[in-house]
């Protein structure tokens, strides 16, 4: 019996005397969930029905729903909201060998509220034809004079400029990490604005030189349908910072079982077959996200990027410093 066999037959088990049903808040939007949904409802005889809503959209209805939500998990990408749904009381603590051997620590709840399945490296990405590679090495080089006028990043009120911004501060404390968003500001060739995606189209069309943008925007981009996106994502090379010293910023997309679940144990098998070594392996093909399970292949666009070390910062600390990161965006003036 494999692995993924085993899983979901603890799976089809436990959720043996629940309802065949279960409720999903997501705030993801790719083809492979629920591609992979529908092979958990395959093996197991579980239905999921998913409610598609920006995080903070179904945070607030889960704090209106209160114990009658109908919501069995509650899925988003980037650790500062499950940190959010967590502190709201939304989460419920669950006990999971399979989730804490598979999953490491860095990249789950410490009180087991919430697990990340993917990965995502916050990068610096830069114009291949102007910038020599040699020239890059970490996130602090970036407030240098030097880079004046060609750094492109999106609004401070993106939760994954917070979350990057959250690892500064954790790792220079907050004046320093001030002092970054404030001598980056002045560095941007351009007010933000934008998607990570707007960045890299943005430094091929020469606006800037280098951005801050998830690795797997670019993915997303090198394989989109449009010819000229593609070319974007051609113009650009992939650089992690940091590798001499703490790593580059890593988050996640993860997700937890609600406060109110009626169904927990179908929750639980849910969230485990999401880390079983199928459903890890489709989402570097798919989405370009990282797998968090050690040893599940990358696909070869994440391999050609090369290894890289990640920042070992657990990233539930990254939501408990997000208000910090807010008002230190707010100081620096970065809008």
């Amino acid at each position: 019996m494999n692995q993924l066999t085993a899983f979901l037959c603890f799976i089809l088990l436990a959720a043996a005397v629940q309802a065949e049903e279960i409720t999903l808040y997501s705030h993801r939007h790719y083809k492979v969930d629920d591609a992979l949904f529908a092979h958990f409802t395959e093996k197991t005889g579980i239905r999921i029905n998913v409610v598609k809503a920006k995080a903070d959209e179904l945070i607030e209805r889960l704090k209106a729903e209160g114990e009658q939500t109908k919501a069995d998990v509650f899925m988003t990408a980037d650790a500062g909201k499950l940190h959010r749904a967590k502190v709201a009381g939304l989460l419920q603590p669950i006990e999971s060998p399979v989730l804490e051997s598979r999953i490491p620590p860095a990249l789950r709840d410490p009180e087991h509220h919430w697990f990340g399945f993917t990965m995502r490296a916050r990068v610096i990405v830069y114009a291949v034809d102007r910038v020599d590679v040699d020239s890059l090495s970490t996130y602090e080089q970036l407030a240098r004079d030097a880079w004046y006028g060609r750094v492109l990043v999106r609004s401070s009120s993106n939760i994954y400029n917070q979350s990057l911004l959250a690892s500064l501060i954790a790792a220079r404390g907050k004046d320093a990490a001030t002092r970054w968003a404030r001598a980056v500001r002045s560095n941007m060739s351009r007010p933000p604005q934008g998607s990570d995606r707007d960045q890299i189209r943005a430094v091929a069309a020469g606006l800037g030189d280098v951005a801050l943008v998830n690795t797997y925007y670019v993915g997303l981009l090198l394989n989109s349908t449009s010819e000229k996106d593609r070319a974007a994502g051609r113009a650009v090379g992939v650089f992690f910072p940091n590798q001499e010293g703490r790593g580059t910023h890593v988050n996640i997309s993860g997700a937890g079982v609600t406060a109110g679940a009626s169904n927990p144990e179908a929750a639980v098998g849910l969230l485990e077959f999401l880390v079983s070594d199928h459903a890890q392996s489709r989402f570097p093909q798919a989405t370009y996200e990282y797998p968090v399970v050690e040893g599940v292949p990358w696909s070869d666009l994440l391999s050609g990027w090369g290894q890289f070390k990640a920042d070992s910062l657990n990233v539930a600390e990254l939501g408990g410093l997000n208000s910090t990161a807010v008002r230190s965006f707010d100081l620096a003036g970065w809008e």
